[in-house]
């Protein structure tokens, strides 16, 4: 009788920890290592079979980490300065400190951003060896968090298999994006259910398909890379574009889709950094036969040209500039420098690399990311109105975000 009583009593506290984690991500991991250093006594719990499978597959593998200049003005969010307090605390400086200390390789690639050398899963490891290192952080991959409610001074968290009770709670389940990864809705829930307002969210730096003659364009062209400009009336984005048999992909692309609408229109320039009236006009003066396809070879791929030379003049395809008139020429510069273009959609959440939209900020503490509208309660990473730009702001997000509720916590 004694024994039973024992263990019942075992069981129950066995469920019960000062801290629960929603989501073993970057921001969740973040949070964890911070609050077990404090001695606190931590449970993860992750939908997913295992822990940070979107750090692993990140970069291609290689996980853009953060990146070496780190400015509010790389992320969208409807409060603007949110991101301040939390990236003055926990700074790009500091995680690359922890990966120097780890003697992980790394290199930096263009605009500040750093990959690893040898595998995303150095920095998933050293994220793990740091949580192993508090003996204070315990993790549960394959479980399905229903819901979670606040009676008695505790949160009680009830999940497929089991329940559990803490004194905090943090929601890092990240947003909707590959949900293969384990991405899942289930903190936009809880938000909700604790009366916070979670804007629409939709796909983010993702690729954009088309359905109109212009998928014929980019299907002839598909694997074919070239640096461009893409833009519309919000936001203007100088990288890489790549081609697909879908449509447009690339960095420029994936930047261009966190501020894009259905319905928009975007325009592409194939050469920014060169002035194609100019260069027209100076040619037609120097070599008055040649023609437009072989001035623009120099600069871009063939078949490239070929198939905007059918898309833009294909009715004076052979005629020397001697014979096109300056205004006609004019026309196609400008052409090439803003080709409007409408897609039909993007590739969703299927491939998108992040969730734009999520848990409105104003009813969160910037400092420690603790919910105004219910003490313990903290939201941290992607599932909030924060997104990053492509190239290692999104983690940093995560690491910046994670640490400053793990120190509050």
């Amino acid at each position: 009788m004694h024994n039973s009583k024992n263990t019942k009593e075992k069981k129950v506290n066995k469920n019960q920890y000062d801290v629960i984690i929603i989501g073993a991500g970057a921001s969740g991991l973040m949070c964890a290592i911070q609050a077990g250093k404090r001695g606190r006594k931590v449970l993860i719990l992750e939908k997913a079979n295992k822990v940070g499978k979107k750090i692993l597959m990140s970069g291609g593998g290689k996980c853009n980490f953060t990146n070496l200049d780190v400015q509010p003005e790389n992320y969208i969010c409807h409060n603007p300065y949110f991101v301040i307090s939390a990236l003055s605390q926990y700074t790009q400086w500091d995680f690359i400190g922890m990966v120097a200390d780890y003697q992980i390789e790394y290199e930096q690639r263009d605009l500040g951003k750093l990959f690893t050398l040898n595998g995303a899963k150095d920095i998933l490891n050293m994220l793990l060896a740091e949580c192993d290192k508090t003996k204070n952080v315990e993790i549960l991959c394959h479980i399905n968090v229903e819901q979670a409610e606040f009676q008695n001074h505790q949160f009680i968290i009830h999940t497929s298999q089991q329940t559990f009770s803490c004194q905090s709670l943090v929601i890092a389940s990240g947003g909707l994006s590959i949900p293969t990864l384990g991405g899942s809705g289930v903190g936009y829930q809880i938000a909700k259910d604790f009366g916070h307002q979670v804007y629409p969210t939709r796909a983010g730096l993702v690729p954009f398909t088309f359905s109109d003659k212009f998928k014929n364009f980019t299907e002839s062209l598909s694997g074919i890379a070239i640096d461009a400009t893409l833009s519309n009336h919000d936001a203007s984005f100088n990288e890489a574009l790549l081609f697909t048999h879908r449509g447009l992909s690339g960095p420029s692309s994936l930047q261009l889709s966190n501020y894009w609408h259905l319905g928009e229109e975007i325009q592409i320039d194939f050469l920014p950094q060169i002035d194609l009236k100019e260069l027209f006009l100076a040619k037609k003066q120097t070599q008055p036969k040649i023609v437009l396809r072989t001035i623009l070879s120099e600069f871009l791929p063939k078949n490239m040209v070929l198939q905007l030379q059918q898309l833009l003049w294909q009715d004076i395809a052979d005629k020397p500039l001697a014979e096109i008139n300056n205004q006609k020429l004019a026309q196609l510069a400008e052409q090439l420098h803003g080709l409007a273009v409408k897609p039909s959609g993007t590739e969703g959440y299927r491939t998108a690399e992040v969730t734009l939209g999520g848990v409105d900020c104003d009813e969160v503490s910037s400092q420690d990311m603790q919910s105004l509208k219910q003490k313990g309660l903290y939201f941290i990473g992607e599932v909030l109105d924060v997104t990053g730009h492509l190239g290692g702001y999104n983690f940093q997000w995560a690491w910046s975000s994670g640490f400053v509720a793990g120190q509050s916590i």
